[in-house]
């Protein structure tokens, strides 16, 4: 069994990802399985410099550990994604070849205009299949005109999610997806499908806003014959207002509670006790919560966070604006 922690060093770790990377761990440690650390740092616009060392720093705080990762190798290394290009362009040439993607010249404006109904998950409104025409041949009559490679959706698929139980779905009615930019730069749905498979990834567990990509990953996982992991889709961390914790519920960073000299065993304790692993919000380590750990006992509701969440941990957070 293996599990893996899988930051994006997009901006800075608050408590939302540290209730779900601590699930994780957990998991992973319950089964006697490793755990690999792995920076999916592509997204280069929004990736931040400072971030990836902060991540590393804010789940060791944490009192969670790994056996596989940037700071301390392994046998699948590299575990930084922005190093793991040549594999995504193999991977992006098989999909050409077998016609499972095609260029799409539509704008984000072009499909948000397009759209008449509700979308699933953080991919935007469905897609309509306005290039779906196209073979894959056809990106070199496009004149340079720009385009993004999307993979082709169809039939139905199924799995247990070890949290949220049965799951199904029509992958027509998920829509074509983009999986590559026009340079080969892989999207994030391809390339953690490849990174899973290459580093023996048996789990994966993440946020519930993610729980239409595990459709989207099985799908590039069946084309390349691969077995998917197994998953669990956390309910996320929000604020009062019932919306995903973001700075407007204030500052609850990890980093913060570091260098204010904030117990990591006070905020575990919070966390274990909002899925049902403690009966009380005493501080405790998470390698005492591991002979507990079991997922018929995790709570599938939201933790709503508040400003006294944040002193009752020992921080002296500000309202955000």
């Amino acid at each position: 069994m293996v599990g893996r922690l899988a930051p994006s060093p997009t901006g800075a770790q608050h408590v939302g990802n540290a209730r779900t990377f601590l699930l994780a761990w957990l998991s992973a440690r319950s089964q006697n399985g490793s755990v690999v650390f792995r920076l999916e740092d592509i997204d280069s616009p929004r990736v931040k410099a400072w971030a990836a060392q902060q991540a590393l720093d804010d789940l060791r705080w944490l009192g969670l550990d790994w056996d596989f990762g940037p700071d301390v190798g392994g046998p699948d290394a590299p575990y930084n994604q922005t190093q793991r290009q040549h594999f995504y362009a193999a991977a992006l040439e098989q999909l050409k070849t077998q016609e499972r993607v095609y260029p799409c010249t539509c704008s984000r404006s072009d499909v948000e205009a397009a759209a008449s109904a509700p979308h699933a998950g953080q991919e935007g409104p469905r897609y309509p299949g306005t290039c779906a025409h196209r073979r894959a041949g056809d990106a070199a009559h496009l004149a340079g005109r720009p385009f993004s490679w999307r993979f082709r959706m169809s039939g139905t698929d199924s799995f247990d999610d070890s949290l949220q139980g049965p799951q199904s779905q029509r992958l027509d009615d998920l829509g074509d997806f983009i999986i590559a930019k026009s340079d080969g730069s892989p999207a994030y749905q391809l390339a953690v499908v490849l990174d899973d498979e290459a580093m023996g990834v048996t789990e994966v567990v993440r946020g519930d806003d993610l729980l239409p990509s595990a459709f989207r990953q099985r799908a590039i996982a069946r084309v390349f014959g691969l077995t998917s992991p197994t998953y669990a889709h956390i309910p996320l961390v929000i604020g009062p207002d019932g919306r995903r914790l973001a700075k407007r519920h204030g500052d609850t960073r990890i980093s913060v509670l570091r260098e204010q000299g904030v117990s990591p065993e006070r905020l575990i304790g919070r966390l274990a006790h909002s899925v049902g692993l403690t009966e009380s919000v005493e501080p405790i380590t998470a390698s005492k919560l591991v002979s507990g750990f079991h997922w018929s006992r995790i709570s599938r509701e939201s933790l709503v966070w508040t400003m006294e969440d944040w002193r009752a941990v020992g921080g002296s957070g500000s309202e955000g604006s």
